[in-house]
């Protein structure tokens, strides 16, 4: 998951428009459940479920947002010389209405199209995918970012808007979970006023977590579940791990807006305050706050050592201090990595195996008796760890590379994590 500056939740005090969107508008669109779930789903609690991320950011010229090939590209641009992304989505599912052109061509000359988050057909479509593979839900990001002063657009904060009132359509037409997660990537200190705002403006006009039409929110021993990722990693962030327990306060107590249970995205090292972790006793104490830890493993590790343990015995080791602190554990398990394109380095720095490597997470959070994943993530094809349909005809030509899905079916790893599922629940046998 990219943790940079991509979102705008608000830019002016005055919420004067700003590129012909005010922020009034780009709230305004927030309403509760026109009608009850036609699938009544009260999904309830983790256990035995596996999530993914969605990070529903992508944008496409045409598509009615202003924002260009947002997230595509830099700049809201798609080029060779703008790319951002090292997988191409498989679009041979999707409808015409949903494909949107771009300056790429395959092998055999033909257009090479993509999706945008922002159509709410295309959502369902990925949600419905979830359903047919056994994907339980998703945690869809929403980021707090209000960094670069000229990055001022609402038109940003409309569109991820829309693709929060998608998800919820979708997750409630598919019989799947959802639930927000706040990324904290690029705030600052300042910023959280403008993040206690924005949570504010989805209790009240969305009703987000509380909706009594809307079935598919997921709840946490009797409270919606809210996830904030980012407390407490060493990467020199602009907040404080005091901001963090603050926010996560508001989030667990506010009367007004209503108490939620909170999940973290944690460094890989809380446990022992190490390596992407803030050296600094006062965050086992915010994590205490919350009621779910998630330590972020994507980067962190290129194989499953299984011939020394330390996988496994890791773990173990997390999932006991969770207990011991009266906390959940939800470990997070990703297919491979590659940021070529969006950071110039090796491609397919973190090669998936043909899958290998993605099953062999599933088998080691098996061994240490969890029976719960956060899988990362659904449709970052940024990145590469998308487990959604992928393609193997990237675009060709000069000056730019992609991956491709190593010639097994778009679906591999969508019929992998519903594997991986059956395997938590111990209705499979590992392999």
């Amino acid at each position: 998951m990219t943790r940079y500056l991509f979102l705008v939740l608000a830019a002016s005090a005055a919420g004067l428009p700003v590129f012909g969107v005010s922020l009034d508008e780009a709230y305004s669109i927030l309403k509760p459940s026109p009608e009850p779930s036609s699938r009544r789903v009260n999904p309830s609690g983790l256990k035995g479920r596996i999530m993914t991320g969605y990070q529903g950011w992508f944008r496409a010229e045409g598509d009615g947002a202003g924002m260009g090939f947002h997230h595509y590209g830099r700049g809201q641009k798609l080029g060779p010389k703008h790319l951002t992304i090292d997988l191409w989505p498989d679009m041979s599912e999707y409808d015409d209405d949903e494909k949107f052109e771009t300056v790429f061509r395959h092998k055999n000359g033909k257009t090479a199209e993509v999706f945008s988050s922002v159509n709410p057909k295309t959502v369902n479509r990925h949600f419905r995918w979830m359903k047919d593979y056994g994907i339980d839900g998703a945690f869809v990001q929403r980021f707090g970012v209000v960094g670069a002063k000229n990055y001022r657009s609402y038109h940003h904060l409309k569109a991820d808007n829309q693709k929060l009132l998608n998800c919820r359509e979708a997750a409630n037409a598919n019989g799947r979970a959802y639930a927000l997660m706040y990324d904290l990537s690029g705030l600052k200190s300042e910023d959280f006023e403008r993040l206690n705002r924005d949570w504010k403006n989805l209790r009240s006009r969305m009703k987000l977590g509380t909706d009594p039409n809307d079935q598919a929110y997921l709840q946490y021993k009797g409270k919606p579940l809210v996830a904030i990722w980012g407390v407490g990693f060493n990467d020199d962030r602009g907040y404080s791990i005091e901001d963090a327990g603050k926010f996560i306060r508001l989030l667990k107590h506010n009367s007004e807006w209503g108490g939620m249970s909170v999940m973290l995205g944690v460094p890989f090292g809380f446990r022992e305050l190490e390596r992407d972790a803030i050296d600094n006793q006062q965050l086992h104490e915010v994590l205490k706050l919350a009621d779910i830890v998630s330590p972020w493993s994507v980067g962190r590790y290129h194989r499953v050592d299984f011939k020394s343990g330390k996988h496994v015995a890791n773990l173990v080791e997390d999932r006991k201090w969770c207990e011991k602190n009266g906390l959940d554990y939800l470990p997070v398990i990703y297919p491979g990595f590659s940021w070529h394109n969006m950071k110039g380095e090796k491609l397919d720095v973190i090669p998936r195996r043909g899958g290998s490597f993605y099953w062999d997470q599933f088998v080691g959070v098996r061994a240490a008796g969890i029976e719960t994943a956060y899988l990362a993530m659904f449709d970052e094809v940024d990145e590469a760890t998308a487990i959604f349909k992928v393609s193997n005809d990237p675009p060709v030509g000069e000056g730019f590379q992609f991956l491709d899905n190593e010639g097994l079916p778009p679906d591999h790893y969508l019929k992998l994590s519903g594997q991986g599922g059956k395997l938590l629940r111990g209705e499979v046998p590992a392999k």
